[in-house]
C-alpha cells in the first residue's frame, strides 16, 4: 500500500471535457425516433379537476398523444409524489403537472400545451403553515391516499434514532407527523437557570439553483427492457422506485445515470416517472426536459420552516436545557420528511442536561419538499447559534468560549441517545478563536461586526459495493453504481490507487449503469466518500493481495515479502528484482495464462456514523439608513476527517459558504396569499453572484474518522449549515439587530434596527 496519493491536490478528472464542453448531460443524448415532452401546469393551488380537454392539443401538427393520469401505467398507490407525477381528480398546488402533450419537436409540445384547457372547481387552499396546523383549517388535500409514504427519502441523508409520537396536542390532519425528543426535565431546567433566552425564527422555501433543470430520457430496448437516462443522485433508488410504480420486476428496469449539471438534493425522482410512463404508454422513446420556470414551479425545492426554541445557561457559562418545535412545511405530500432531522440539530452539537424537542411535518398547498444540501439544518442552526450568541451576550461570555465549554466531543451522550462518535467541532472552534480576524473583532468601524457560528451534520449511512480490476496495460478500473457530483471520482481513484499502490494517473473510474454495477446509494448526505469509498479502498486491497500472489509465484518468494509501490511489485529490501504492474498484467490476461484475473470486490454496510462540524466567522458590514448588509470576509474552519483531496475540499467549502449567504441574505420562494408562486425564475429569484461572495478563507481541521476511508469522512453538507447564523450574529455585533427571518433582506434588517 502506497498513500503518496492521499492529501495531494489535483484537478478533478472530468476538469477538461467540462472545461472544453465535451461532456454530454442528458439533454444531450442523441436517441431515433425520439419525442419531446411538456408539461401542462395547474394554475390552481387547490382545486378539483373537472374536465380536460385535449382536442385541440391533438390537433396541433407533430403532436403525438395528451396524456393524463388515467393513461399513465401506474400500479402504485399511495401518498408518495411519485405515485401521483400527474394530478388525476385534484390538484394540490399551483404548479402541479395536469397532462403530458408528447409531438415529434420540443416546439409542436410547447405549442400543444399551449391548446389543453384545463376546467377546476377551486377548493380552499391550506397556504399559511401555522394556519394549516390549527384545527379546522382548510385540508390540503380533500382525499388522501389510503397509504402513507412515512419518512420516505428523508432517511437517506442523515442517520437519527429516537423520538417519540407526540400526541397531547389537538391540531388538524394537515399535521401528518408528530414527533418529541425529549430527556430530563426541561422546564425545571430552564426554571433553574440564570440566563433564558427565547425566539422564534422563521426560514422560506429555498431552490437548489443547479445550472440544469430536470431531465430524462426513456426507452425500450428489443426485448422490452425500461431504460431510463436523468440527471439523477440515485440510479439503484431510482430503478427501484420505477420498477414498483409500474409493476415491472427490478430486472427489466436499467437506469443509465447522466453526468450532472448540478443537483444539491434535487434530482430524485422528479422528471424519471413521467418520461417512464410516457414511454410505455406509447412504445417510443420520449424525453422531458422542464424548462427553467417549470422547474421552479414543479420540482422539490427545501421547505419552508418555523422553529421556536428557548435555551438556558448557569451565569458560569454552563448550558441547562432547550426546548421548543420544529415545524416543516411538507407541501402537498408525504414522502419527504425532514422534521425530526431538523429538531435534533435544533440542539446545535452541545451538551444539555435537559432537551424537549417536538416535530411537526404539515401538508400545505405548495410544491412537495425535497432535500437541499443538509436537509433541515440550515433552519436549525440559524436558531439555535442566534441563541447561543445571546446567552453569551447576557452573561458577559466570550461567544467561542461558551461555545467551547459546551460543545459535545467523542462519548458524550448525543441527543439520540447514542454516545457521540469522533468529531471535531472543538477543534472548529479553536481554529477561529485563534484566527486573526476575530482578534481584531473589537477594532473594527461603526457599522461592521463579526460573527460566529457552528454546526454539526450526522452524516448517512447505506450500504455500498465496488469493483476493482487490473487491465492488460497495467492500469486499474474501478467500477461503482455512485453518481459523481461533487469530485467523487475523483477521490475514489485518490482512494484506489493508495490502496492498491500506482500513482493515481492509472486509476480510471467508471460509473456503470444499473444493470452492470455493484449497488450504491444516493449521492447526498455527505455519505459517498464514507461509504462507497471506503468499498473502493477495500475492492483495491483485495485486488493487490490477488496481484501479490501472482508475483509472488513469478519471483518464487511469499507474497507477505513483497511490497507494491509506485507501479511495480518487489522483494521488500530488494528493489533490484522489481516486476512492473504492467508485465505481471500481461502475463496474467493473455492467452493461456496460468493466473485468474486480478480482481477486488468490497461490499461494505457501514454503521458507526462520521459526523462533520463547520464553524464559520463573518465579517459585514450594515447600512443603517437602508439596512442593506455587505459580506466583507468570511472564514470556515471544517473538520473534513482526511482532505483526501484539498482542492476538491477547499471547492465544498467555499461552495457551501456561498450557497449558505444565499439562504442568508438572498434567496426566498415568496407565494402570495393565493399559492402562486412570485418568484419563479433567475429574475425575481437572486442566488448570489460573484460580486454578492467575499473572500472566502477555509481552514481544513484533519480529526481522522476511524472507519473511513484513510481517515476521511463526507464534507458536502456541514459547510452549508451554519453560514446564515454567523451572518445574523455579525448583524447583531455590528448594529444590535436580531432578525428572525430568512433571508434576511435589507427591509427586514432595517425594520430590526434598534
Amino acid at each position: 500500500m502506497a498513500t503518496d496519493s492521499i492529501g495531494v491536490s489535483r484537478p478533478r478528472t472530468d476538469s477538461e471535457p467540462k472545461v472544453r464542453g465535451a461532456t454530454r448531460y442528458a439533454a444531450d443524448l442523441p436517441v431515433h425516433g425520439l419525442l419531446h415532452a411538456r408539461l401542462v401546469l395547474a394554475a390552481d393551488a387547490h382545486a378539483r379537476i373537472a374536465r380536460i380537454d385535449t382536442e385541440a392539443a391533438l390537433a396541433v401538427p407533430g403532436v403525438v398523444a395528451v396524456l393524463t393520469a388515467a393513461d399513465l401505467p401506474i400500479v402504485a398507490t399511495g401518498a408518495q409524489r411519485s405515485a401521483q407525477p400527474l394530478a388525476r381528480e385534484e390538484i394540490v398546488f399551483a404548479g402541479q403537472p395536469v397532462a403530458m402533450v408528447v409531438a415529434e419537436t420540443d416546439a409542436a409540445a410547447t405549442d400543444g400545451v399551449d391548446e389543453v384547457i384545463v376546467e377546476t372547481e377551486p377548493l380552499p387552499a391550506a397556504v399559511d403553515l401555522e394556519a394549516a396546523m390549527a384545527p379546522g383549517a382548510p385540508l390540503a388535500r380533500a382525499t388522501r391516499p389510503e397509504e402513507d409514504a412515512g419518512e420516505g427519502m428523508g432517511g437517506a441523508h442523515a442517520s437519527v434514532a429516537g423520538g417519540e409520537e407526540a400526541v397531547d396536542e389537538e391540531l388538524s390532519e394537515n399535521v401528518v407527523s408528530r414527533q418529541r425528543l425529549r430527556h430530563g426535565d426541561a422546564a425545571a431546567a430552564l426554571a433553574g437557570s440564570d440566563a433564558v433566552v427565547s425566539a422564534r425564527f422563521r426560514t422560506s422555501w429555498i431552490h437548489q439553483g443547479y445550472l440544469e433543470p430536470q431531465i430524462a430520457t426513456a426507452w425500450l430496448e428489443p426485448d422490452g427492457e425500461l431504460v431510463v437516462s436523468s440527471s439523477t443522485q440515485g440510479a439503484f433508488m431510482t430503478r427501484a422506485d420505477l420498477a414498483d410504480l409500474f409493476g415491472l420486476p427490478h430486472d427489466r428496469v436499467r437506469i443509465r445515470p447522466a453526468p450532472l449539471g448540478g443537483a444539491f438534493g434535487g434530482k430524485l425522482m422528479i422528471p424519471e416517472p413521467l418520461a417512464a410512463a410516457a414511454t410505455l404508454r406509447l412504445r417510443r422513446p420520449v424525453r422531458l426536459a422542464l424548462t427553467r420556470i417549470e422547474d421552479f414551479a414543479a420540482s422539490n425545492p427545501a421547505p419552508g420552516q418555523i422553529v421556536e426554541l428557548e435555551a438556558g445557561a448557569t451565569r458560569e457559562g454552563k448550558l441547562t436545557a432547550v426546548r421548543g418545535r420544529v415545524v416543516v412545511d411538507r407541501g402537498a405530500f408525504e414522502d419527504f420528511a425532514i422534521e425530526q432531522i431538523s429538531a435534533l440539530l435544533a440542539a446545535g452539537p452541545y451538551n444539555w442536561a435537559a432537551h424537549d424537542l417536538g416535530a411537526y411535518g404539515v401538508l400545505t398547498n405548495r410544491v412537495g419538499g425535497g432535500a437541499y444540501r443538509a436537509p433541515g439544518a440550515p433552519p436549525a442552526a440559524f436558531a439555535i447559534e442566534s441563541l447561543i450568541d445571546e446567552l453569551a451576550e447576557r452573561l458577559g461570555l466570550d461567544p467561542i468560549e461558551l461555545r467551547l465549554a459546551n460543545v459535545v466531543r467523542e462519548g458524550d451522550p448525543g441527543l439520540d441517545g447514542q454516545p457521540v462518535p469522533v468529531i471535531g467541532a472543538a477543534e472548529c472552534l479553536e481554529r477561529l478563536r485563534d484566527h486573526p480576524l476575530w482578534a481584531r473583532r473589537g477594532e473594527l468601524p461603526d457599522g461592521e461586526g463579526v460573527g460566529v457560528a457552528i454546526a454539526y451534520w450526522p452524516g448517512g449511512l447505506e450500504p455500498a459495493a465496488a469493483t476493482c480490476r487490473l487491465d492488460a496495460d497495467g492500469g486499474v478500473t474501478v467500477i461503482t453504481g455512485a453518481v459523481d457530483m461533487s469530485g467523487t471520482e475523483t477521490v475514489f481513484a485518490t482512494i484506489a490507487a493508495a490502496s492498491f499502490g500506482v500513482p493515481q494517473e492509472r486509476v480510471r473510474v467508471v460509473a456503470g449503469d444499473t444493470s452492470t454495477t455493484a449497488f450504491a446509494g444516493i449521492s447526498g448526505g455527505s455519505k459517498v466518500t464514507y461509504t462507497v469509498g471506503r468499498a473502493v479502498e477495500r475492492a483495491a486491497a483485495a485486488a493487490r493481495e490477488r496481484l501479490l500472489s501472482v508475483a509472488a509465484e513469478e519471483l518464487e518468494i511469499a507474497p507477505e515479502d513483497l511490497e507494491l509501490v509506485d507501479g511495480v511489485v518487489r522483494p521488500v529490501g530488494t528493489p533490484s528484482r522489481a516486476l512492473k504492474v504492467s508485465e505481471l498484467a500481461r502475463k496474467v490476461l493473455s492467452f493461456g495464462s496460468a493466473y485468474a484475473p486480478v480482481e477486488g470486490y468490497s461490499g461494505v454496510a457501514q454503521t458507526s456514523r462520521a459526523p462533520g462540524a463547520a464553524a464559520h466567522l463573518s465579517r459585514v458590514r450594515v447600512d443603517r439608513e437602508t439596512g442593506a448588509v455587505v459580506p466583507l470576509e468570511h472564514v470556515i474552519a471544517q473538520d473534513v476527517g482526511r482532505a483526501l483531496n484539498p482542492a476538491l475540499v477547499e471547492g465544498q467549502l467555499m461552495g457551501g459558504t456561498a450557497q449558505g449567504l444565499g439562504w442568508a441574505l438572498h434567496e426566498a420562494l415568496v407565494h402570495d396569499e393565493d399559492g402562486q408562486l412570485r418568484t419563479g425564475s433567475f429574475v425575481e429569484y437572486g442566488p448570489p453572484s460573484a460580486s454578492d461572495v467575499p473572500p472566502i478563507q477555509t481552514e481544513i481541521v484533519e480529526v481522522p474518522a476511524p472507519d473511513g476511508p484513510f481517515g476521511a469522512k463526507g464534507v458536502g453538507e456541514p459547510p452549508v449549515i451554519a453560514v446564515a447564523a454567523a451572518v445574523a450574529n455579525a448583524i447583531s455585533a455590528a448594529t444590535g439587530a436580531r432578525v428572525r427571518e430568512l433571508p434576511m433582506t435589507a427591509e427586514r434588517v432595517w425594520r430590526a434596527l434598534p
